[in-house]
């Protein structure tokens, strides 16, 4: 590293990293994916425990991420084929290199402090900036575009679903009425429009900002994130060998909640409606989840990274073809 850059670690402290390696279970000559590359840590940890010949396909669609991610991986040069994309079109990179499967991969499904903490990528309600919140900025509409522009019943599902925020149908009015008024273009505008819409008392009582749930509601609408883990979650597995690994960081539960009931379905193998008494579709298991509760971080994690303490870590293993363990 050149004197006077910025190491990427010290941007971004990476969440579960020990966990996530010990689930995975890395080894010689593996080829393994990061979907969600961040600033390479997962991935780095994972070919550093891997040892020789382990290769590695990383994916992120924020391309300052992906620069940093580059640098950071660079004493494994050849052996690691990064791409521009998110991690729902992983195939295509996979294609892309040859691999028809891979004997593991991980997904963070967390923002980066890199994102929250530039205020100009519009994600913090702490640091004003435009309220973009997009990952990839070249991609898609940005929040301003949905705060100024959608209905009421849409801004409230946003904000209700994806934010799971009881009071999404107040907080939708209080942005309509305010944007009535002009455009809101500014993080800390939103953020501020959000607390009012907040009873006083609930405002003093609230263990977080009264904006962050409108805030994550509007980010996962933004980036499509909902619609990216479903897809992820309905072809990963036919890219794993049998006995290939899958570990999944969620943060918050509705995340947490379609990776058990993926996991939970592939499991089960049997995919007759509930109420048919006998099988009829000949379904056989094809994954076992090896963690029957999430894993958490370690009480000394959270204390040394406060964005680790709603991190929820799933993993489940790929079953040979007649559903029985590699």
């Amino acid at each position: 590293m050149k004197s006077g850059e910025v190491s990427p670690a010290s941007l971004h402290t990476t969440v579960l990293l020990h966990e996530v390696v010990r689930w995975l279970q890395p080894r010689p000559g593996g080829r393994y994916m990061d979907g969600t590359l961040g600033m390479g840590g997962h991935s780095l940890a994972l070919l550093e425990a891997a040892g020789e010949g382990a290769e590695l396909v990383g994916l992120d669609r924020d391309q300052e991420a992906l620069a940093l991610a580059t640098r950071r991986l660079e004493p494994f040069a050849g052996r690691v084929h990064l791409f521009h994309l998110p991690f729902s079109r992983f195939e295509e990179a996979l294609d892309e290199v040859g691999w028809e499967r891979i004997d593991g991969a991980v997904l963070d499904l967390g923002v980066s402090s890199l994102q929250l903490d530039e205020a100009d990528r519009g994600f913090s309600f702490i640091h004003d900036g435009p309220l973009d919140m997009r990952m990839d900025p070249d991609s898609g509409p940005s929040a301003e575009e949905l705060v100024n522009t959608l209905k009421h019943g849409e801004l409230a599902r946003i904000i209700r679903v994806y934010g799971e925020d009881p009071l999404a149908g107040k907080i939708a009015s209080a942005i309509v009425r305010e944007r009535e008024k002009g455009a809101i273009t500014r993080t800390l505008q939103l953020a501020e429009i959000v607390r009012l819409a907040y009873p006083p008392k609930m405002r003093h009582t609230a263990r977080n900002h009264p904006a962050t749930r409108t805030f994550q509601g509007l980010r996962i609408a933004v980036n499509r994130e909902t619609e990216e883990l479903e897809h992820y979650l309905a072809t990963i597995v036919g890219r794993l060998k049998p006995g290939a690994r899958l570990a999944i960081i969620s943060f918050h539960s509705l995340e947490d909640r379609a990776v058990k009931h993926a996991f939970r379905d592939a499991a089960k193998g049997c995919k007759c409606p509930p109420h048919q008494l006998h099988c009829t579709c000949g379904g056989v298991p094809e994954m076992k989840v090896l963690t029957r509760k999430p894993v958490a971080a370690s009480d000394a994690e959270r204390d040394a990274n406060p964005r680790a303490r709603s991190a929820k870590l799933r993993v489940a293993e790929r079953l040979g073809p007649d559903g029985e363990e590699a």
